[in-house]
C-alpha cells in the first residue's frame, strides 16, 4: 500500500476566482475538500509543503490526511491546476474517502530485470503500451506500482495484464480481457541489420553445378 501523506491546512472563508487569487497573493495555495455527502470545505495549503508532496511519485495514488481546525479529512487527490509558466500549483481538489471504499486510480507500471531479457541483450527495446493501469481497489490498499518482469523475453514477445501479479482486492478497470502492457521490439539498428542481411542474401550468386567430365 502507498504511504499516507499528511498535510496541514487553514480554512478559507470565500469561494470564487477573486478569493482564490487573494489566497495566492497571501502566499498560500487554495484547495477544496469535497465528497462523502458532506459540504465542501475550502482550505489553503502551504506551498512548499504541498510542492514536496506533489514531487513524490504516484501522488494521486496516495491517501492524503488533511488537518484543518482540529479536524482530519481522509482524502484522495483528484486534480491539480498548475501555472502555465512556473508550474507552481494554483489549486488542488481533494475527495473525501471512507474506510473500505472502492476507488478508481491509475497505478504506474515499472519494469524489472532488463538485463535478463534476451531481446534487450540482442539490441531490442521495450515498447511500452501502457505506462499506467487504471485499477479498482480498496482505498485502504491502493497499490503503489505494478511490476512487469522482463526476464527471458525475446524480440517479438509481449507482456499482457494476465502475467502481472495483482495486489489483493484490486482489479483492472479496463474491460478488455488480456490487454498488452509492453512488448520487446527490434530497434532501428536491429531492423536495418536484418534488412541488410536479407538484401545480401537476395543478390548473392548461386554456385553453378560442376560440369560432368
Amino acid at each position: 500500500m502507498a504511504e499516507i501523506i499528511s498535510l496541514s491546512a487553514e480554512p478559507r472563508l470565500r469561494a470564487g476566482k477573486g478569493a482564490a487569487r487573494a489566497t495566492r497573493r497571501m502566499g498560500r495555495v487554495p484547495a477544496i475538500v469535497y465528497g462523502d455527502n458532506r459540504e465542501p470545505t475550502l482550505i489553503s495549503l502551504e506551498p512548499r509543503e504541498l510542492a514536496r508532496s506533489l514531487a513524490r511519485p504516484g501522488f494521486f495514488n496516495h491517501l492524503v490526511e488533511i488537518s484543518v481546525d482540529g479536524t482530519t479529512h481522509r482524502t484522495l487527490p483528484r486534480d491539480v491546476q498548475y501555472h502555465p509558466v512556473s508550474d507552481a500549483a494554483l489549486h488542488v481538489d481533494f475527495m473525501r474517502v471512507t474506510a473500505g471504499a472502492q476507488v478508481t486510480v491509475t497505478v504506474p507500471v515499472v519494469f524489472i530485470n532488463h538485463e535478463r531479457s534476451v531481446g534487450l541483450r540482442r539490441g531490442g527495446i521495450v515498447n511500452v503500451v501502457r505506462h499506467g493501469i487504471e485499477m479498482i481497489c480498496s482505498v485502504d490498499n491502493i497499490p503503489e506500482r505494478l511490476v512487469v518482469d522482463l526476464d527471458g523475453l525475446d524480440i517479438g514477445d509481449s507482456v499482457h495484464i494476465s502475467a502481472v501479479e495483482m495486489p489483493a482486492d484490486a482489479r483492472p478497470a479496463v474491460h478488455e480481457r488480456d490487454f498488452t502492457i509492453a512488448s520487446i521490439a527490434p530497434s532501428s539498428a536491429v531492423r536495418e541489420e536484418a534488412a541488410a542481411a536479407a538484401a545480401t542474401a537476395a543478390v548473392a550468386p548461386t554456385e553453378e553445378p560442376a560440369a560432368a567430365s
